[in-house]
Order: structure tokens, then sequence, then C-alpha cells
């Protein structure tokens, strides 16, 4: 393990970063799993105008926000959550190749993206994987196709070149589909089928179901009560993840009332 926490919040957005204040000024452990704030959907926004005390263009609020998400008593901690995994009276969050422990987590995700392809999903674990640095060394010498044009794509695609696959690289906009026995062996991109040993897929999101096994959605779409709690025990939603509005106001709530939520429950826990 590498650290343990009270809360863990998967996502920096708006609906994070309330969570994250909320969780800090409840005097809980609190760390926040990140990407690069420019993916946000929220820092391509020319204008933000309907959000209480702060105007401008998205990538203002976002580094508005996350100025005192750092200044908080929050660890943000950089990376993709690739998983959560109930241990008992803890949780579990893989983070690319680091694992952390948690007593309650609260997934801000935001939008999470379908599987891009046929196969994605059957395949995953056989041959599909969403982490280059956990899985490329068991691929090393080999052909492996990497899918996404974000710059962690293109970092992860040279992490595997160095260490000696042989790369194939795709931008995801094409049509594909993932095909194999026992395990995916081939990758048909626009017509043109690949033999390759392994296929990456670097999302900034997971879906909900890839995320958090047994969690009930729909569509994508978490499905949680009005206290923020999903399906399953220790796991809360908040923002975008949990369906329409989509708006920054909608976020910053759902955060507020999933970081109470976490605390409660974290504290019922402990009398228990």
């Amino acid at each position: 393990m590498s650290e343990k926490f009270d809360i863990l919040i998967i996502g920096a957005g708006p609906a994070g970063v309330s969570a994250a204040l909320t969780a800090c000024n409840r005097g809980k452990k609190t760390g926040v799993i990140s990407n690069p704030p420019e993916s946000s959907k929220l820092w391509l926004a020319e204008s933000v105008s309907n959000y209480p005390g702060m105007s401008g263009t998205g990538s203002d609020i976002v580094k508005a926000m996350r100025r005192q998400l750092e200044e908080s008593d929050a660890e943000v901690i950089q990376g993709r959550a690739l998983s959560v995994v109930p241990l008992g009276k803890t949780i579990g969050v893989a983070v690319g190749s680091e694992f952390y422990e948690t007593r309650a987590v609260i997934v801000a995700a935001g939008i999470s993206r379908r599987p891009i392809c046929p196969g994605e999903t059957e395949f995953l674990g056989r041959g599909v994987s969403y982490c280059a640095t956990c899985d490329g060394m068991l691929y090393k010498g080999k052909t492996v196709a990497v899918i996404g044009d974000s710059e962690e794509a293109r970092h992860d695609a040279q992490f595997l070149s160095d260490i000696g696959c042989k790369v194939l690289s795709f931008s995801g906009r094409e049509k594909l589909d993932i095909r194999g026995g026992m395990k995916a062996d081939t990758l048909v991109a626009d017509g043109v089928e690949y033999a390759v040993d392994c296929v990456f897929i670097l999302k900034d999101t997971l879906t909900a179901e890839s995320l958090v096994s047994g969690i009930e959605s729909e569509r994508g779409i978490i499905k949680t009560d009005r206290s923020c709690k999903t399906n399953i025990k220790g796991v809360f939603a908040a923002g975008d993840c949990t369906g329409a509005p989509y708006q920054i106001a909608k976020a910053v709530g759902d955060g507020n009332i999933a970081a109470l939520s976490a605390c409660e429950y974290i504290n019922t826990e402990k009398e228990i």
C-alpha cells in the first residue's frame, strides 16, 4: 500500500474540489486523484457566466479552483484511477502502478466515456489494458497498439517503445474493433487488420462499470440517492458522472453533499 486516506476523491473538477474542501474542513485525511487540469472539458469553455461569484473562461475557473485545492490540506495525486476495489473495512484504489487504501471513495470523474470499440470490455485484462506503465513490461519486445491522442497517450507510447515494444499508434477516431480468441490478438482500424499482442486504450476517464465493479449505472451515469450514496458500501458519486444538469453549480453542490455523506459514513463506521 502506498498511503492510507480517510477519503479518496476521483476527479479534480468542480465536484471533486468541492468535496475535497468540505472533507478537509471536517478533519478528514483527503486525497484527490487528478488528470492534468487542461484535460477538463470545462477548460475549453469560452465563457462561464452562470456561476455565482465567478465568471470568465472555463480555464480561468479551473485555475482558480485548482489554486484553492492546492492551498488546502488535500493531497493531490497526479494520475488516472484504474480501479476501485472493496477490501472489507477499507477500499483499494489503483492509480497507475500505485495502490492506495481509503475508508471512503467519492467518484467525481465527470462524464465517463463509453467503450470506444467492440471487444474492449470483452478482452479487458486479456490483451486489452488501460495502463501502459502497469502492464507494458509484460509485452516487452512484442507488438502493441496504443489508442489515444492525449499527451499521456504519446508519453506512454514512448515508454512502450523505450522498453522494446513495436508500437502502433491510433488516435481513437478510427473505426476500431478488437478481436481474438482466449485473448485479444487483432486490432481492426478502418478495415485494416493489425496483429498485436496487446491493445492499450488510454482514456482520461474510465466508464463507471470499468472503474468500480458492480456499481449501478445506466448509460454510463452512476445511480445515487439524494445523499450521493451508490449501491457500493463506502462509495459515493458527485457531479456530471451522476447525470444532468451538467452545470458547475450542480457539481459543486453534489461534491459538498457527497463529502458530508462520506464523513458521516466514516464516523458511523468508527462507532460500530
